[in-house]
């Protein structure tokens, strides 16, 4: 399972990684092709702090990353911590079809609903209108 998990998040991550003259290049072109999404483009690097401050957020969560899966050289330390990193990716998946089964349970409920709305006003006679 990946964990950016919708298509713009994976096009946030992809530039990114190529800094901050890749937003700019595609703000440019989003400008050039449809304005609207050069402007959008545009105001969510300024939201987002990427337009100042060089992408140091993206560049911090790449090196936290390459830590977290570095061998310590305790072989006991880093069995551990790979137990306990499957473990944690067990119950983030878990969570995540846990989410997964409500939100379709209170679709399901919601669709009930209209069904027996629907039901009830075809059941119903409407009055005459004249």
């Amino acid at each position: 399972m990946s964990t950016v998990a919708s298509w713009p998040g994976q096009a946030e991550q992809w530039l990114d990684q190529r800094g901050k003259g890749a937003w700019i290049a595609a703000m440019v072109l989003g400008f050039i092709f449809f304005w609207p999404v050069g402007l959008a483009l545009l105001a969510y690097m300024i939201w987002s702090k990427r337009m100042f401050s060089g992408c140091k957020h993206a560049r911090n969560k790449m090196t936290h990353a390459k830590h977290a899966f570095r061998s310590s050289g305790n072989t006991a330390f880093d069995a551990y911590k790979a137990e306990t990193l499957r473990r944690l990716e067990e119950e983030q998946e878990a969570f995540q079809d846990f989410l997964r089964r409500l939100r379709e349970a209170k679709d399901k409920t919601e669709f009930d609903q209209f069904m027996e709305d629907r039901a009830r006003r075809a059941a119903s006679p409407e009055p005459a209108t004249e």
